[in-house]
């Protein structure tokens, strides 16, 4: 019996654990952030100091699991001893260089094992104590005490209420909250006669639909930017909300950093004055959240009114290539008045959208937006870069369309040193078709019988009784329909994985939508706000205890994990748990799953494909196989692996031996295979290339043009015709006055009166979290702490310093948090950073957390968008000393 199996076969606490195994606990300070929560590392080694000899060199080092939703996908090794995780480090597989740049880990995956072996997992299954299948008592979630049952029991009363719900109501009352990162249950769901499922903008915002009706790129803006190599040739790099040094770390800032050091000036468009222009010395046009859409639109009226015979603008290219710019480029049939550049210079409606009118909108000052048309002209090498969160506001449903027009009248497009683009994620500064792809895992897709989905924003409102709107739309890529209003009757809600009564928006709302209903079951890994407001609680494991997996990080590589350590406590695997409910519903483990996680694993590393050294063409063939399975020589792309019938017989699946470029045991031993790359090699990319070169011969595939669209009819049908409140786009981009925006901070706009809520909200990605995950780990609590930011003159104007609590008030909630002072964002404005886990007391209302979505209620407009950076608040000061989160109890469920 291992160690760890001896630990867990005592019975006793997670605390327990960390005291017994002090020597290797205290092994967890060498590269982690020391903490202050209860049982530090320190406390822990100090107790036993003396007692042994701590070995930190012997062992097996494992390539883990990096999973969580943060935009970077790096590498990241564990030290086993014994079953137990004694220290990490990253990528050192070569030597690092701007050219072939190791895949280096930050301090969130580099914290893992804080995560993994912490003190709050949950341990067991559990029932809420005055929870019946006669009598649920639903008003006790979230309040109620805790009972621990077996696994057994636990998938039989799931498989009873799920039978006898869908008995009495149809499959239409099941809930299913699965559709961000876990797909498990929608197997389940899906074979046991349907669901109705969420969808959202999310992440994504307004690039969820626009960037596809108007021939920008799809979903994302994943193929708009040009390689990373290119960013060298930029001269100026105008990054409009953009920061990876908060929310992508790994290889996004290195490429921002070496266009930096090339020479290339940088200007920050921005509220909050962040690290990323900070350490790019960025020239900063602070702007109210939400107001990208008239700044731009100003800056649209500055290029065209100071263009002198095409100084600035690159008509040629707006000729062939776009779309309803003007009125002699407009669609048959359409009124040549409703093009974009009349709009813009106020011909029929008598308003310019000029500097002096932007700056009133969006706050910059109206000479900065004059002079930046000037600096961003069609001569200069420049790069216009956006990310997804100025497009997470309410009413931006067209910010796409107007950036990707501001890059086609500068001509910054399909050329070496010009890029307009959208970066985010993995992919940030380096888009391009993936060098190596992993294979699939040879499950096929369940579908879903009802076909049924509602919209995050009206999840809630829905369970609650209200109608909502179905529009086809899911983030599976099921078509867009017309929106066609409907009602359900739910009466289970079943959480797979996330934890969304925390990370979407309306919290309050949805612990009355879940105390409202007869059954909610969660499966996860800590006592999220989802578990705390369920009936039954299933604990599931974490990547580091399952049998490993593929991911992709960025174009260049790709890493395969290994099981590092055996399933903590009761915890298993989501597979498991759906084959145990699916066994009580008498649905078979081989229809859920055919193949067992070790054949998924093998699958996905024998059809993992690496480029040719001859490059990728956009046309290249993925696959390197034609059908009859002879080698497909106009494919780009090869086998990675060469597996032999003796690797088949080791791995103990079913499979075929295979020629690759390089054996499988290396790709086990290293983790990660990774293209080396160089300047000049075959595999660079400039987005829009051929289009720019022939727009005739290379049509854009998402428009019905085959042309930038800066008239798209099919956008604003399609945001239209999905029935949300506050929706009235046109075809071309105009101003709309955004919901919760910088407008509704007054009573009166026209004179300057403000109103209840003066302040703007902008919600920020965090360094300590991603989203809400980790953000329960007390040493990455400790080291960044989750202010409230606040700009000098508020301050002083409100009598706030910093270090004092503030309360932020909202329509619909209340959070606290400290302050801190300062210039770096811009006044009438209040930063708060994102997925702080709420700490709310319903005694007085009072979240003591900071979480974000506690003040959001669920507000919605144009496609649905779940506007994140559109929340209006007062700020007050208040005399309450808050607990720093680090010190507040874990928490820990005893049983």
């Amino acid at each position: 019996m291992s160690y760890l199996e001896r630990i867990q076969s005592s019975g006793i606490s997670r605390r327990g654990f960390v005291k017994a195994s002090a020597a290797a606990a205290a092994a967890l300070s060498v590269a982690g952030i020391a903490g202050c929560a209860p049982n530090s590392v320190e406390e822990t080694a100090e107790e036993t100091a003396g007692s042994e000899q701590r070995d930190l060199v012997s062992g097996e080092w494992k390539t883990a699991s990096c999973w969580h939703n943060c935009g970077g996908r790096c590498v990241n090794k564990a030290l086993v001893q014994d079953g137990v995780v004694i220290r990490q480090k990253t990528d050192d597989t070569h030597e690092d260089s701007p050219e072939y740049p190791q895949q280096r880990g930050c301090l969130r995956g580099r914290s893992q094992r804080k995560q993994v072996f912490a003190d709050d997992r949950l341990k067991y299954p559990m029932k809420r104590k005055n929870w019946s299948p006669d009598n649920p008592q639903g008003d006790l979630r979230g309040k109620d005490d805790w009972e621990r049952i077996s696994w057994d029991e636990a998938f039989q009363y799931v498989a009873d209420e799920m039978n006898k719900i869908k008995d009495q109501y149809g499959n239409r009352a099941f809930y299913l909250d699965s559709w961000t990162m876990n797909t498990e249950y929608r197997r389940l769901f899906g074979l046991f006669g349907g669901y109705i499922n969420g969808w959202g903008t999310c992440s994504f915002g307004n690039y969820s639909l626009s960037p596809q009706n108007c021939g920008f790129s799809a979903a994302g803006g994943f193929e708009t930017c040009n390689d990373r190599f290119d960013f060298e040739n930029c001269e100026k790099i105008v990054m409009l909300g953009v920061n990876p040094a908060w929310s992508a770390f790994g290889m996004p800032i290195n490429i921002l950093k070496t266009a930096h050091d090339a020479g290339a000036t940088f200007v920050g468009i921005d509220p909050v004055y962040n690290e990323t222009y900070s350490l790019l010395d960025a020239d900063w046009i602070p702007l109210y959240p939400g107001s990208d859409t008239a700044f731009l639109l100003g800056l649209a009226h500055s290029l065209i009114v100071q263009d002198d015979n095409g100084s600035l603008i690159d008509w040629d290219f707006l000729d062939k290539a776009v779309l309803g710019f003007d009125a002699d480029h407009m669609p048959e049939g359409v009124d040549e008045k409703d093009n974009f550049m009349d709009y813009v210079l106020g011909t029929y409606d008598g308003q310019p959208k000029d500097a002096e009118w932007a700056s009133r909108h969006c706050g910059a000052s109206a000479d900065r937006i004059m002079a930046l048309a000037k600096e961003i002209g069609k001569d200069n090498k420049v790069a216009l870069l956006t990310s997804w969160a100025p497009a997470r506001t309410n009413n931006s449903d067209n910010l796409p369309q107007l950036f990707m027009i501001i890059g086609a009248m500068t001509g910054h497009m399909g050329k070496s040193g010009h890029m307009t683009t959208c970066v985010d994620s993995q992919t940030f500064g380096n888009h391009g078709p993936s060098l190596v792809k992993p294979g699939g895992s040879g499950l096929e897709e369940i579908p879903n019988p009802e076909n049924d989905y509602v919209n995050d924003t009206q999840a809630w409102s829905m369970i609650l009784g209200e109608p909502y709107n179905y529009t086809g739309q899911s983030n599976d890529g099921i078509e867009w329909k017309p929106c066609e209003v409907r009602t359900a009757d739910i009466h289970m809600i079943f959480h797979g994985g996330g934890n969304r009564l925390q990370s979407r928006q309306a919290i309050l709302q949805g612990v009355e939508a879940h105390r409202k209903v007869d059954f909610v079951v969660t499966a996860t890994t800590f006592f999220t706000n989802d578990a705390k407001y369920s009936d039954i609680v299933l604990p599931v494991n974490t990547e580091w205890e399952r049998e490993g997996g593929m991911v992709t990080g960025n174009r260049e590589m790709v890493i395969m994990y290994q099981k590092i350590v055996d399933s903590l406590y009761e915890s298993k695997d989501d597979q498991d748990i759906v084959k145990g409910i699916g066994e009580k519903l008498g649905i078979s483990a081989e229809e859920l799953y055919p193949y067992d996680r070790k054949q998924q694993l093998f699958n996905m590393a024998a059809g993992t494909i690496v480029a040719k050294e001859t490059g990728v063409s956009s046309s290249g063939m993925a696959n390197p196989f034609t059908d009859d399975g002879s080698q497909n020589a106009d494919s780009d792309y090869e086998l990675l692996l060469t597996i032999t019938q003796e690797d088949i017989d080791r791995w103990g699946v079913e499979g075929q031996p295979q020629e690759g470029r390089i054996p499988i045991s290396q790709l086990e031993e290293t983790g990660v295979y990774q293209i080396e790359r160089s300047k000049g090699d075959n595999y660079g990319f400039i987005a829009f290339e051929d289009f720019v070169k022939d727009p005739e011969a290379n049509p854009r595939p998402y428009s019905e043009s085959g042309k930038l669209e800066a008239y798209s009819k099919a956008l604003a049908d399609k945001v239209n015709g999905m029935g949300y409140e506050n929706s009235d786009i046109k075809p071309i981009p105009t101003f709309i006055q955004p919901l919760n925006g910088h407008e509704d901070t007054y009573s009166d706009f026209e004179k300057g009166t403000k109103g209840d809520y003066p302040f703007q909200v902008v919600t920020m990605h965090y360094m300590g979290r991603s989203h809400t995950t980790f953000g329960n780990i007390a040493q990455l609590q400790e080291a960044f702490v989750s202010p409230v930011m606040i700009n000098t003159v508020d301050a002083n104007d409100l009598g706030i310093e910093s270090g004092d609590t503030v309360m932020l008030t909202s329509k619909y909630g209340k959070t606290l948090r400290t302050a801190v002072v300062t210039n770096r964002i811009i006044p009438e404005c209040i930063g708060l950073t994102h997925g702080s886990w709420s700490d709310y007391d319903e005694e007085n209302g009072i979240d003591y957390g900071g979480s974000d979505n506690i003040l959001f209620g669920n507000d919605v407009a144009g496609q649905g968008t779940s506007g994140f950076n559109t929340l209006i608040v007062k700020v007050e000061k208040i005399d309450t000393e808050l607990v720093p989160d680090c010190d507040k109890p874990r928490r820990i469920i005893e049983l």
